[in-house]
């Protein structure tokens, strides 16, 4: 952790100790990050604890964590006109998925298996 900033030492902290009290079902406070920091002899900027405590009190952990891969950012990427993406945005990622079984049938209809 020597090339990360002071700033990156304190937000991966955080983090790191805001995902420990979730995946004990421990409310996320800002004391309860700061204890963990101070157990794991982590020193940063008392103002980091509540940040993420204020932030994570408004979001559903889960979610975050399970559309961590970035489902997050094409939604917000389109400026005015939204509602129309929104509305015609998931039936084409269904028929985008019928699309590729069909290929994935092919590739197995060729006659030969890797063992053949």
């Amino acid at each position: 952790m020597s090339n990360l900033s002071e700033n990156q030492v304190a937000e991966l902290a955080c983090t790191y100790a805001a995902l420990a009290l979730h995946d004990d079902n421990v409310p996320i406070t800002a004391e309860k990050i700061s204890a963990l920091l101070k157990a794991a002899n982590v020193n940063v900027q008392p103002y980091w604890a509540g940040i993420f405590a204020r932030v994570l009190a408004k979001a559903n952990l889960d979610d975050l964590i399970n559309n961590a891969g970035g489902s997050a950012a094409p939604a917000a990427a389109p400026a005015g006109g939204a509602a129309p993406a929104a509305a015609g945005g998931a039936p084409a990622k269904k028929e985008e998925k019928k699309k590729e079984e069909p290929k994935e049938e092919e590739d197995e209809d060729m006659g030969f298996g890797l063992f053949d």
